[in-house]
Order: structure tokens, then C-alpha cells, then sequence
């Protein structure tokens, strides 16, 4: 039973799981389910795994906190790893998602105000999320997210997303804009896959304004799509990219990355965090990190997503109801052409865990650690829940009730 104590801030399924296994969860009814959400993209390495199991176990032991006053050598070591993997220059640790954006936002005002902008912009996108903080919320392209909580923040400018044309009349129109900020894929907007080349004309834009090219990959990073991050796909870097969720396997940790002229705007005092970056957190990301690297689970992440695509674009290619099937790697996002949001709690009853996000779109974010066998299940049962809910089985079985109830009544005459 929930407590009353707890603020409404969550809209809980009545389920509480108390054990985790690979790809697995179990609640406290014993009930066993295929877990592809891997809460929000942070499980990559599914539940239990044992080289974060171990670093946990090993670092509690030994030391848990000690604040960012003093040297933090696992800190140093995880930094190290990032940029190495990233092709960054400086990481500055934090605690979420939310948090490493709301850095990113602080970097890109302050490298404005060096600069002799008094008012800095930065544009943001439609359908974007980037966190709940006030300046992440006002970032956020989602009106619904922001009601209620004005006055939002200042100093943001809002285009189309995966519209370059739309950024190019703003840099023609306003000449205090100091930062670009955007998702590669867009997760909570609805797993919306931009144009090949959007991201290689956002770096064009911003090199020839002298903008910062920010990325939130808080989803979409930590080998999601099938690179360590996902503008590697397009073999370019941002000024600043943000990630967090599948960085310490859910261990609360988030991290902003910057490189050049972007990588020393924050200096001592301009940002902090009491948290960010401890002992803890950082034996379990090290932890992580080497694991999805030398386990070559990126790779798979996007061989198994391009399985999983490919197997739900065969079954429902008939399907009138499905408007797109889309995704990159293990981010996949199935559009039906009507609200489906009950789709998760049916979906919970045979035994999978999905989430509904812009109200349409099946979001899939499987561990990455998923089998080939797993995968297919979970492509099967998902299609045939769809085709129930959409009516492809509802239709048959509405026949057999017609043909029923016409017998009864023929019945019923002859008597």
C-alpha cells in the first residue's frame, strides 16, 4: 500500500518489485516481468549486475563521501574515461539529468556574458525535454510540463526541432544568441529521429555565429544508440554535451562535458554540487562505463536494435493504425495514429514493461545486455498486444460474438 506521507508528484502503477535480475524484475507477488524501460534508459546493463554490484560493495566499504573540498581520485579516474570516450576536454560532475543540463544552461549564459552579452538566448527546440528545474523546465518544449509554474526563465528561443531553416531566420534576426541546445534524439517528445545531417548543419550554424553546440544526451548517451554518444553517429563534436540516466546503471549521477573554448568557462566558485561526483557514484560508473566498452555491448545495443526494428516493421507492416516505427539502437519508438496510454498497464498484465510518452508512441528502452531470444519475445508480444488494442484481434473476436448472438436468436426463433 502506498504511504500517505509521499507527495502526489507520480502517478504510480500499483506494482513494487523487490528483486532485479539481467533483463528481469520480480514483484513482491512473485510475478516476473520482461523489463524493457529499463527505468527510463538508466539499467543498461540490465539489474544486478555484477561488476556494479561488486563496485558498490567495494566502495561503501571503504568510503562513501567526502565533498568536492578535497581531491577525489575515482573522480579523477571517471573523468578521465568520459573525455577519452567523448573526444572532450572537461567533465564537471552532478547528480541527474536535470542538474547537468542546468549546467550547460549556466556554461552557455556565462560564456555569453564574457563575451560583453548582457541578455545571452539560447535556442531550444518543440517537444524537447531537458529536466524540472525552472531554467530546464522553461528549456523543456513541453507546455504542459510548464503550467503553473510561471514566471518561466528568461533568455530562451524556441524553433521547430529538425528545422534548420527555422535557425538560420533566428540567427539572421537575433544577435544575442550565444548557444544551440538540443537532443539528438528527442526520448520523451516521442523518440523522434531528426534528419542525418541535422546535427552536421547545427555544428555548421554555430561555427559560423560563434554559438556553442549543446547536447542533451541524458537519454541517449551511454551507448543507447549504438555509439557511446550519439553524435558520434555523425562524426562530430559538441561544445558541451549532458548525460546522466545510463551513466552509473542507477546510481544517481549526471555529468556536463566541454571542449574548447567552452571547456574553461567554469571556473572555481561559478558552479558546484555538495554530491556530485562522489566516491560512490563514481566506483559504480566507472564500473559501468568499462563494462558497456569492454563487454562491446554498444555495438550490440545497435545490432539488437536493428533487430528489434526490423522485427516489428515485418509483423505490423500491414497494420493502418501504426504511423511510423523508428528509432537508433536500442531507442526505439512505435507511433500508433491514436492515444494508447493504456497500453502500458496491459502491457504490465502479460508480464512487459514499456512506457507510452507524447501519448502515442510505444517507447522501448531495453537493457543493453538484452539476448537475441529476449529481444524476440519481446517483439512478438508487443506486436500482438498492439494488434489486440488496435482492433486486428478485437475485429475476429466481435465476429465470433456476432455469430454467437445471431445463433442464440435463430435458436430462440425456432423455439
Amino acid at each position: 500500500m502506498a504511504s500517505t506521507s509521499l507527495m502526489d508528484t507520480y502517478k504510480r502503477a500499483d506494482t513494487a518489485f523487490e528483486m532485479g535480475q539481467g533483463a528481469w524484475l520480480f514483484d513482491t507477488n512473485g510475478n516476473k516481468y520482461l523489463d524493457l524501460l529499463s527505468g527510463i534508459a538508466v539499467c543498461g546493463l540490465g539489474h544486478s549486475h555484477p561488476a556494479v554490484t561488486h563496485a558498490i560493495r567495494d566502495q561503501a566499504g571503504r568510503l562513501l563521501h567526502t565533498s568536492n573540498l578535497y581531491e577525489i581520485p575515482l573522480q579523477t579516474e571517471l573523468a578521465n574515461r568520459l573525455t577519452k570516450v567523448s573526444g572532450m576536454d572537461k567533465v564537471f560532475f552532478c547528480n541527474s539529468g536535470a542538474e547537468a543540463n542546468e549546467a550547460a544552461i549556466k556554461l552557455a549564459r556565462l560564456y555569453g556574458h564574457k563575451q560583453g552579452i548582457n541578455t545571452p538566448n539560447i535556442i531550444v527546440v518543440d517537444s524537447a525535454f531537458h529536466g524540472r528545474t525552472m531554467a530546464t523546465l522553461t528549456a523543456t518544449g513541453n507546455r504542459k510540463a510548464q503550467a503553473g509554474f510561471e514566471p518561466l526563465v528568461n533568455g530562451f528561443i524556441r524553433a521547430p526541432y529538425d528545422d534548420i531553416d527555422a535557425i538560420k531566420t533566428i540567427a539572421g534576426n537575433t544577435p544575442d544568441v550565444v548557444a544551440i541546445f538540443v537532443e539528438p534524439i528527442q526520448g520523451e517528445g516521442g523518440v523522434h529521429v531528426p534528419a542525418e545531417n541535422y546535427l552536421n548543419e547545427l555544428r555548421t550554424l554555430c561555427d559560423e555565429n560563434n554559438w556553442l553546440l549543446m547536447l542533451d544526451e541524458v537519454q541517449t548517451g551511454n551507448g543507447r544508440t549504438g555509439k557511446y554518444f550519439a553524435y558520434q553517429h555523425n562524426n562530430i563534436l559538441p561544445d558541451v554535451v549532458t548525460t546522466a540516466k545510463g551513466l552509473g546503471n542507477g546510481v544517481p549521477i549526471g555529468a556536463c562535458l566541454a571542449q574548447g573554448k567552452a571547456a574553461g568557462v567554469l571556473q572555481a566558485g561559478t558552479h558546484g554540487s555538495t554530491f556530485g561526483g562522489n566516491p560512490l557514484v563514481c566506483a559504480a560508473a566507472l564500473a559501468t562505463v568499462d563494462t558497456l566498452i569492454h563487454d562491446k555491448l554498444i555495438e550490440r545495443a545497435e545490432s539488437l536494435g536493428q533487430r528489434m526494428l526490423d522485427g516489428l516493421k515485418a509483423r505490423l507492416a500491414d497494420a493502418n493504425y501504426i504511423t511510423d516505427i523508428r528509432g537508433k539502437g536500442l531507442m526505439i519508438g512505435i507511433e500508433l495514429n491514436e492515444p494508447c496510454t493504456e497500453l502500458v498497464m496491459l502491457a504490465k498484465a502479460k508480464g512487459l514493461l514499456i512506457n507510452v510518452t507524447a501519448n502515442s508512441v510505444i517507447r522501448l528502452l531495453p537493457p543493453l545486455i538484452l539476448t537475441d531470444e529476449e529481444a524476440d519475445l519481446a517483439v512478438e508480444a508487443i506486436c500482438k498486444l498492439i494488434k489486440v488494442y488496435a482492433g486486428d484481434d478485437r475485429q475476429g473476436q466481435r465476429r465470433a460474438k456476432d455469430r454467437d448472438t445471431s445463433d442464440r436468436r435463430q435458436s430462440s426463433n425456432k423455439g
